[in-house]
């Protein structure tokens, strides 16, 4: 442990974790420091670049609270979050494909009626939302829990919006019988990711944009089946092909269908133009271990 070099100090700091009792997080720190310590020798890491990258993380914690998560935002931005989420989530083409939670997701959401509205009152074109749960064959899955949650249309979720502090643009709906499921909300607009941090400055230091593109955040769980966590893209979206997270696939991304004043489905009426989204979500079977 003495007179330690850059060729010699990395399996001295591994030797010193040789009593690790968990294997697993044995297997995970070896392999963290080897590739950490390999970083610093490949871009020859200065003592102020060092510097200045412990003080980006300790300002991206500092950031950090109940409501905001800067250090799942870095995650996410880095293309992490979906990395982690496309080993984890290995499904056929012919399933609904996961995609990213996101930070706006909330278990205080209200449940409700199959054709309810769920915006309550915010301004926007209105949305109507006809969607069906199935298995891969085609079989309709009844009673799933589907939880829906979007941004209003100045991209804004929620817990944005000024002076509110009720859930709107979210709630919980279980499919009939038939597999069927519907609602009616506003139609989501693109937003940008939070700038105003650490990732900010990145993003900024990087060129790149903030803005994802619009959707609508779909949780599905049904019993004997995986939970499906996904979101739905519309495809004339200026920001589909830059998305700061990385979570959009092609499989994703639906025809929002822009329909004029009148009699609307889900059994409700519009005196204004509004948009119809319509989409099947294919789910697994549980894997058996």
């Amino acid at each position: 442990m003495r007179d330690l070099t850059e060729d010699t100090i990395t399996e001295a700091v591994i030797a010193t974790m040789r009593d690790t009792k968990d294997a697993r997080l044995a297997e995970i720190l070896d392999s963290l420091v080897r590739h950490v310590h390999s970083f610093v020798r490949e871009v020859g890491l200065t003592e102020e670049e060092w510097v200045r990258g412990v003080d980006f993380l300790t300002r991206t914690g500092q950031l950090c609270t109940p409501t905001r998560q800067e250090f799942i935002l870095l995650s996410d931005v880095l293309g992490i979050t979906m990395l982690v989420d496309a080993l984890n989530n290995k499904r056929p083409a012919e399933a609904t494909q996961n995609s990213v939670l996101g930070p706006f997701f909330r278990d205080d959401r209200p449940e409700h009626s199959d054709g309810a509205d769920i915006s309550e009152g915010l301004p926007g074109t209105p949305l109507f939302f006809e969607g069906q749960v199935v298995d891969r064959e085609g079989t309709p899955v009844a009673g799933a829990a589907v939880d829906i949650w979007h941004s209003d249309a100045e991209g804004h979720y929620d817990v944005d919006v000024p002076d509110r502090t009720d859930p709107a643009m979210r709630g919980l709906i279980r499919t009939d019988q038939g597999g069927r499921f519907s609602f009616r909300s506003i139609r989501p607009a693109s937003y940008p990711i939070p700038g105003d941090g650490t990732v900010g400055a990145f993003m900024s230091a990087t060129g790149r944009s903030l803005m994802r593109p619009a959707h609508v955040h779909l949780m599905i769980e049904a019993a004997g089946f995986q939970r499906v966590t996904t979101m739905l893209f519309p495809s004339d979206d200026l920001y589909l092909d830059a998305d700061p997270v990385f979570g959009v696939k092609q499989s994703l991304v639906a025809t929002y269908d822009d329909h004029a004043a009148g009699a609307g489905p889900c059994g409700g009426r519009t005196d204004e133009a509004y948009t119809l989204l319509r989409h099947t979500f294919v789910l697994e079977p549980l894997v058996a271990h």
